[in-house]
């Protein structure tokens, strides 16, 4: 669409981070994706270290803080989500890049573990590592095919984990357990 017109003049594709620019989030491990022939890497998010990864990524796009509709339409527009930092527990942002049919690249540490199948919904690498960053993404960049597969497995992966399922769930375990329970008191009776 036209967005993507903007953001990709050249017809490059798009990978994309959205979170804080906080030391933390290790966005600076995003430069050698930055360099990837024929990809163009937008950075979503403000924050702390946002003058020092513009240092580390002199070549990205820089979004600013985005957020409802216009995120949405962000989302739409990339063709590969990347996740860099470790340390992050729950990945609200890789729930949303999944629900927009997008395959995740992150590492394999903390939310990322829970939310992303490797070689599934996207690539899970050795957390730290900016090559490996660069390797993962530049697999996806050199297969639409393989992008294209990745991004519907992650989004009937995460639909399947919305709140309604998440609770419809949690309440099935209950139920096994004091099913279970009951099964255990009745023989002991």
């Amino acid at each position: 669409g036209k967005l993507r017109a903007e953001l990709a003049p050249g017809g490059e594709l798009l990978v994309g981070y959205v979170g804080r620019l906080a030391v933390e989030k290790r966005v600076d491990l995003l430069a050698q994706v930055a360099t990837l022939p024929g990809v163009r890497l937008v950075i979503v998010g403000r924050g702390p270290a946002e003058s020092a990864v513009r240092r580390a990524v002199p070549s990205a796009l820089f979004l600013g803080q985005r957020g409802g509709d216009h995120l949405a339409a962000i989302y739409a527009s990339l063709d590969v989500f990347v996740h860099s930092g470790p340390h992050d527990t729950f990945g609200q942002t890789l729930q949303e890049a999944a629900a927009s049919g997008l395959p995740v690249v992150a590492p394999a540490a903390g939310g990322p573990l829970d939310l992303v199948r490797d070689g599934v919904t996207g690539f899970l690498v050795a957390p730290g590592d900016p090559a490996a960053l660069a390797g993962a993404v530049a697999r996806l960049v050199a297969d639409p095919a393989l992008r294209a597969a990745q991004g519907s497995a992650g989004r009937r992966l995460v639909l399947g984990r919305s709140w309604p399922v998440m609770c419809d769930e949690l309440i099935g375990h209950y139920q096994a357990v004091l099913d279970a329970a009951g099964t255990i008191r009745a023989k002991a009776a």
